[in-house]
């Protein structure tokens, strides 16, 4: 695989307001888990589009594993205002979405809902598959992006869930 798309539960979505939170560590190992796997088949580039939460903390570990294997890091946000009216200490974690090699906005400013669909469809056609951290029992607006792609026969889509999550934490305190 060429390209995975990287997306997930904002920390709003998760109730998680403190780095420290022990559920972002778990989150972290089970990402390294995963990424690892990837990288160790050849995987070259990691896509992100700036939302905080599980894509940050996945950013971090992405960050981290630079220094071991040979990818590149990408951010695709929707709009270049993305993030403008945030406060001062989402605004440093926005930065580190921008500290990668390469960073591209779709589209300046919103003007209507078909930017979405269209950044969306960019998105899916120019990665071969996604790590998602979606759970079809708590439903965001992830759920139209995860249909999407169990819909396009060629995409490679992996779901981490709660219950990954957990045997993550079982894992990690063996």
């Amino acid at each position: 695989m060429n390209s995975l798309l990287i997306m997930g539960y904002t920390s709003f979505d998760l109730g998680i307001f403190n780095e420290k939170d022990i559920k972002v560590s778990i989150i972290k190992k089970a990402v390294k888990n995963r990424l690892i796997c990837y990288l160790e088949e050849g995987l070259n580039w990691l896509i992100f589009t700036g939302n905080l939460g599980f894509e940050y903390w996945a950013l971090d570990v992405a960050k981290e594993l630079q220094k071991d294997y040979n990818f590149q890091i990408g951010t695709i946000f929707s709009f270049e205002t993305l993030g403008q009216n945030w406060n001062e200490n989402n605004q440093v974690k926005l930065a580190h979405f921008k500290e990668v090699d390469f960073v591209k906005y779709a589209y300046q400013t919103y003007e209507n809902p078909s930017q979405f669909r269209q950044y969306n469809d960019f998105l899916l056609e120019n990665t071969e598959g996604a790590l998602v951290f979606y759970d079809e029992e708590n439903e965001t607006k992830l759920k139209y992006m995860v249909e999407r792609m169990k819909q396009m026969a060629e995409y490679q889509l992996e779901i981490l869930d709660f219950e990954t999550l957990q045997e993550t934490f079982e894992d990690m305190n063996e």
